[in-house]
């Protein structure tokens, strides 16, 4: 068989990491695949354009907010230039349109392993208090709100310190009003409405990643607790574990969504008596993806197996209290390759 050629977006390994370069590292390293791995940035500064020991191609994408046809229009023009067999969107902005694409680009053979729309919608944070019960779990006491005077009356609710929100990404621990209203004009900017305010619980933090196979079950879980955190609590260093809660609650999750494709749980568990709150679900690779293919559960590979109807390994299993510990690095080149993707949209 040819090497296939994989798609990966959402590599700007930045101080709040994208899941990209995991991804593409994960499938680097996978003994079931030969494969040509393609970045897609929507940035010239994106640093895994220039990881060039990850990536065999490298091309800037337009925006998601563009419509289906420019999306297919340049998929399609990067297939013929170089191959492209399947595309692993790591991003919640770009997933809705690459949903709404995913039928198109399988009839001209690109593959992708992705939630249906009303999945997908099942996971938004405004939904996820009555959600969480079907799974086993709690969720924090949240509010939804869209303006100031609703940002006051949640304060006023909650008390400080609490959590504000963004509706796809991004959150901040807040200790006074004026900090809030400051959080909230940001992430309205950035992001737009609504805007979550949320209780903090206390408790340990524990995040789990999957792949659905849509009709249940998955093609892998890995389970582990956040030792250390950025400001923006993306983790920094963690520990595999095996929690049998989490890995109920992960269970009951797939059996009632029919969740397709990759999916993070992120939870607290309460410090007093361990109840498990359910913080969110995001729909797709979370940052630390390699992790599970350290400890021996290569989640991309596998996905991109389901996604080519190619035969899948056993599942292994992997090691309890195995490390995590994120670093960073500077990378030195030519500006070259800066001025060709500006120029040029590829390299």
């Amino acid at each position: 068989m040819n090497d296939l050629a994989i798609a990966i977006t959402g590599i700007n390994s930045i101080d709040n990491p994208g899941p990209g370069t995991g991804v593409a590292r994960s499938l680097r390293e996978s003994n079931q695949l030969s494969t040509r791995l393609i970045g897609l940035a929507y940035d010239a500064t994106e640093p895994g354009l220039y990881m060039d020991w990850l990536f065999d191609r490298r091309y800037i994408m337009p925006y998601p907010s563009a419509e289906p046809e420019v999306l297919l229009e340049r998929l399609q023009q990067i297939q013929q230039q170089f191959g492209l067999d399947c595309v692993i969107p790591n991003f919640d902005l770009e997933l809705p349109l690459y949903i709404r694409c995913a039928q198109d680009l399988a009839a001209i053979g690109i593959r992708t392993y992705l939630p249906t729309k009303n999945q997908f919608a099942l996971r938004n944070k405004a939904k996820l208090a009555a959600l969480a019960p079907q799974f086993g779990l709690q969720t924090p006491e949240t509010l939804s709100i869209t303006s100031l005077q609703e940002l006051q009356q949640a304060t006023t609710t909650l008390g400080f310190p609490l959590m504000i929100k963004g509706p796809y990404y991004k959150a901040y621990r807040v200790f006074s009003q004026e900090e809030a209203r400051s959080r909230f004009h940001q992430l309205a900017t950035e992001a737009g409405f609504p805007i979550l305010v949320q209780q903090i619980v206390k408790g340990i933090e524990l995040n789990l990643v999957g792949v659905g196979d849509g009709k249940g079950g998955h093609l892998g879980l890995v389970a582990i607790k956040k030792m250390g955190v950025t400001e923006l609590g993306k983790i920094w260093s963690g520990l595999t574990i095996h929690h049998p809660g989490l890995i109920n609650a992960a269970e009951a999750f797939l059996q009632q969504t029919h969740w397709q494709g990759p999916f993070e749980l992120e939870c607290i568990a309460e410090l007093k008596g361990g109840i498990l709150y359910l913080i969110e679900i995001n729909p797709r690779f979370p940052a630390w993806t390699y992790f599970a293919t350290g400890v021996g559960i290569n989640l991309p590979a596998r996905l991109v197996q389901a996604a080519l109807g190619l035969p899948l390994a056993p599942l292994p299993s992997y090691e309890a209290g195995k490390l995590l510990m994120r670093y960073t690095y500077e990378l030195v080149t030519d500006a070259t390759p800066l001025q060709t993707l500006v120029t040029q949209g590829e390299r």
